[in-house]
């Protein structure tokens, strides 16, 4: 691909996901669109002026052609994970020697001192940062060879040379810009692979294992209109977190090292069964041996967002009551409803005041607009009879500026078989806890990605007490996958803090969430590559040998039963792993 003629960060362009061979997703021929960006063998991200294209909407692009927007999940730890102990043995102590976790996130302060080696050197092998240059009217400069020929066409990289050189100086943002404002990525890599610094009573997970790290840029405006997002929630692009996975994957390959991937990030939007082009290309390279993927399976318990529908057959309808607050009034939200595949299902509206919309007539792929007349919102809806991912039908629905008080969707049965669908409404951070449905089901909450059978999906629990975490997103998915995985520490997890620094001493905070108890296993999945890789004990381990292996080794309470909604297949036990193993 050539170089593009201007730059796909900058908010004046519009980005698609692209199936790769497919010509009817985007408005246009592809092959006459000036920048192209290839993902995998699968997936490729378009770029096209925003004042070239016609407005957002699923009545004119596919659904997984406009990228999904996702959120952060995070609102002594070790010790309860089993990795202190293997720590202790002689012949388990690798602490993830020889392995790279690949962090995509918010970035990391490069100059603490947990990633870097005793002599001042850093542990992080390369950063792409996605978000510099700041300045949109810039080119960024050429990537490596290896990474243009895959296509990158935004962002710098920094290698070991650029970060090392930095250290050295007295002033390392001059050679190396890149930063962490907000914390959360600095954070994740601390539990996962932050060294060790006894005088705080402080250990990552795998010490010894050095960092690979993509700093997401912000998501577009547009996009945040679309999906009705505030303009200050942080928010990512499904595509440019496609596009950092395809990095680690490529750093990983040339420095011919095991990778674990992990990812603290998480949507609502999604059938949550796996089929976005994010859960396809995790999917995929879940089989790649010697790479594991770790998510965080989200903090969507008891906030409100899942409901659960059932038209018995011979009922009309199913009224489903949704709480709008302040916030939402003077912005506006959308929702999501997903049949099951055999079912067909059409909705009505009644307003606050009372105001009725009938039954919307179902006209494949045609978006329908509805004013109030009695309150100033307008409703967008849209049938996709068959969506492409999942075979099941969605409707999309947008309110803007909707009146404060209880909406009403009326769901119609209109082809009826098991009558039964799911709603959900945007993931933490993206809505007000103001906004909620009146009668939601707490199962079925595992935030996008989480949903992707082989990666390792991660709940939270509170190691002090044993209990689980309040908020963590309960299984099963949609179709049945067992999912949490396992579950680990994430409430009131110390970990480092961005910030000056008081003399020799590391900044602490703490965090609570699902995003820090995934830091957790993505530190053990180094360990056990460590051995098991490096070490020569196991060398073709894979990603489901990695589960397994977690899995065998878990704790499990005999008072539940397993495997569990809430659990998984019960509370990671590294130790407990490696006395399976000799077993």
């Amino acid at each position: 691909m050539a170089a593009c003629p201007f730059n796909p960060a900058s908010e004046t362009i519009a980005d698609f996901i692209f199936r790769n061979g497919s010509q009817q997703q985007i408005r246009g021929n592809p092959e006459n669109i000036p920048c192209l960006d290839y993902i995998s063998y699968d997936f490729s991200v378009i770029y096209i002026p925003l004042e070239t294209v016609e407005p957002i909407s699923l009545r004119s692009y596919s659904y997984y052609s406009i990228p999904g927007l996702y959120t952060l999940l995070d609102s002594s730890n070790m010790e309860a994970s089993g990795i202190i102990s293997t720590f202790n043995s002689p012949a388990l102590s690798n602490k993830g020697r020889g392995t790279l976790i690949g962090f995509i996130d918010t970035g990391i302060d490069y100059t603490n001192p947990l990633f870097r080696y005793p002599d001042g050197s850093t542990r992080i092998a390369s950063i792409w940062d996605q978000s510099l240059p700041e300045d949109t009217d810039i080119m960024p400069p050429g990537v490596p060879d290896y990474y243009r020929a895959s296509g990158a066409s935004y962002g710098t990289e920094y290698t070991r040379e650029d970060i090392d050189q930095a250290l050295r100086s007295d002033d390392p943002l001059s050679f190396v810009p890149s930063t962490d404002t907000n914390g959360h990525g600095t954070f994740l890599a601390g539990i996962a692979a932050g060294g060790s610094l006894p005088e705080q009573d402080f250990t990552g997970a795998a010490p010894e294992c050095e960092l690979l790290v993509v700093k997401l840029k912000p998501a577009k405006q547009y996009l945040r209109d679309f999906y009705l997002i505030p303009s200050e929630a942080p928010a990512f692009q499904e595509n440019d977190i496609m596009m950092g996975i395809k990095y680690l994957r490529t750093i990983a390959y040339r420095l011919g090292r095991p990778l674990v991937i992990l990812l603290g990030l998480g949507s609502n939007l999604g059938s949550h069964e796996g089929t976005s082009p994010l859960s396809i290309m995790l999917q995929d390279i879940s089989r790649t041996l010697g790479t594991a993927t770790i998510i965080a399976a989200g903090n969507e318990t008891g906030r409100g967002h899942h409901y659960l529908g059932n038209i018995p057959s011979g009922q009309e309808r199913d009224d489903v009551e949704i709480r709008v607050g302040e916030e939402e009034s003077r912005r506006g939200f959308s929702v999501e409803l997903w049949s099951s595949t055999a079912d067909t299902v059409s909705v009505g509206f009644v307003s606050p005041s009372g105001e009725t919309i009938s039954r919307i007539p179902i006209i494949a792929n045609n978006e329908t607009s509805i004013p109030f007349l009695l309150e100033s919102t307008v409703i967008t809806v849209n049938y996709q009879l068959i969506e492409v991912g999942s075979g099941r039908q969605l409707i999309f629905m947008r309110f803007k500026t909707p009146t404060v008080g209880i909406w009403t969707i009326r769901v119609y049965n209109t082809q009826f078989l098991t009558g039964q669908f799911h709603m959900w409404l945007p993931v933490v951070n993206f809505i007000s806890d103001e906004t909620v449905f009146l009668r939601p089901n707490p199962y079925t909450t595992i935030t996008q990605p989480g949903n992707t059978n082989s990666p390792i999906t991660v709940a939270a629990y509170n190691h002090l007490n044993n209990g689980i975490y309040i908020h963590s997103s309960r299984g099963f998915t949609i179709i049945g996958y067992v999912k949490p995985d396992l579950t680990a520490p994430g409430v009131d997890i110390t970990g480092p803090a961005v910030g000056r620094r008081n003399g020799a001493a590391v900044p602490m905070t703490t965090r609570s969430g699902t995003s820090v108890a995934a830091a957790h296993v993505a530190g053990a999945a180094a360990n056990l590559l460590s051995w098991g890789i490096v070490e020569g004990n196991d060398t073709i381990m894979s990603e489901a040998a990695i589960k397994a292996y977690l899995i065998r080794g878990a704790q499990r309470n005999p008072a539940l039963s397993y495997p569990n909604r809430e659990w998984g297949y019960g509370v990671m036990d590294l130790y407990q792993t490696f006395l399976h193993l000799r077993e």
